[in-house]
């Protein structure tokens, strides 16, 4: 899991979640994901050839962002195709390290392509990349029949599946354990640039953001190839705790070294996903697997927004510590109500 998000009046990620989900289950894996990458091209090139007005574009960039919750719940749904038994778990926490790591990597090179190309010349990369990734995935992935046939997928169809994954009290809690603990962490994230000039420290605020992504790796990295599927189960609760308890440190107004550690610490218990994701797999239907892990993406996503966005907000009423401190304070109650769905538990 990547924390990431981005807090909007109207967010496309969440709204195509909200309304296309089922096309993740409807339309072959290869054809979905080769079509986003053209999409993504276009979307890329036309801002590049300054072929619309700055409003056009910001409306075509939107709609073009409707269906990367389908295409993400498509490629996520795709990996226990590939991988069985513990290897997925494995492949999940690979998964994971080279989302984070790219998307770290991608900043960075879009930052010097800006700087060497022009912000044009760097959109034409960007598209050329798109064609090689749809190029790639039609030389190297093989073709897979879609999860569900019959009827017609759509609106009214995402909603319903949406609702009966919902209703499944297995599923649902799953889907509260995976999304509440890191959603209020990130809440913390809202005030770190603030917090680094609060204490002296402005410059800082870069580092203290790659220390959260930092943690998350090693934790991936470290849980995923030293700890067996079982015992990373009997970890799932303390990994989940470790998101919240170590920024409650924030309440002493840590210097810039420890506050980085804290924040290492806390990204390092991301890694207690890895303990529930099998037990998500097993938990939804085979036809509607695309869509569940839509809805944990289209969650995690929109509940982090959400929660950045309410930690900057409070970040202006009160000091950015005291935010911090709080949102680890939630984060660890999130965690002990989940507590019984994060222990151990024996699968068929």
């Amino acid at each position: 899991m990547v924390l990431e998000a981005g807090a909007g009046p109207v967010d496309p990620y969440a709204l195509g979640g909200t309304l296309l989900l089922a096309f993740a289950d409807r339309w072959p894996p290869r054809t979905l994901l080769i079509g986003y990458e053209v999409l993504r091209a276009v979307v890329s090139a036309v801002p590049a050839a300054g072929l619309l007005p700055v409003p056009a574009m910001l409306a075509l960039v939107f709609v073009a962002g409707l269906p990367t919750a389908v295409a993400s719940a498509s490629r996520t749904a795709l990996l226990p195709d590939l991988l069985d038994g513990d290897c997925y778990v494995l492949g999940r926490a690979v998964f994971s390290m080279a989302a984070g790591g790219t998307q770290v990597l991608g900043f960075a090179a879009g930052g010097m392509l800006i700087a060497a190309a022009g912000a044009p010349g760097a959109l034409w990369i960007t598209a050329a990349t798109c064609l090689a990734s749809a190029a790639l995935l039609q030389l190297r992935l093989a073709d897979h029949p879609p999860r569900r046939t019959g009827g017609s997928a759509g609106i009214s169809e995402t909603w319903q599946v949406n609702r009966a994954l919902l209703r499944r009290p297995a599923v649902r809690a799953l889907l509260l354990a995976q999304w509440l603990s890191p959603a209020l962490m990130v809440g913390a994230e809202g005030v770190l640039v603030p917090y680094a000039a609060q204490v002296g420290a402005p410059d800082t605020a870069g580092l203290l953001f790659a220390a959260v992504a930092a943690g998350m790796f090693a934790g991936n990295l470290i849980v995923s190839r030293l700890v067996r599927p079982a015992g990373c189960e009997r970890l799932a609760n303390l990994l989940a705790l470790a998101l919240g308890l170590p920024l409650l440190g924030f309440a002493l107004h840590p210097a810039p070294g420890n506050a980085t550690v804290l924040l290492a610490v806390s990204g390092f218990g991301v890694a207690y996903q890895l303990a529930l994701a099998h037990r998500f797999l097993d938990a939804v239907p085979e036809t509607q697997r695309g869509q569940a892990f839509g809805l944990l993406l289209t969650g995690t996503m929109t509940l982090q927004g959400l929660a950045a966005a309410a930690g900057g907000a409070l970040g202006e009423v009160a000091a950015p510590g005291l935010i911090v401190t709080l949102a680890g304070a939630a984060s660890a109650i999130a965690a002990l109500m989940s507590w019984r769905t994060l222990s151990p538990t024996r699968r068929p």
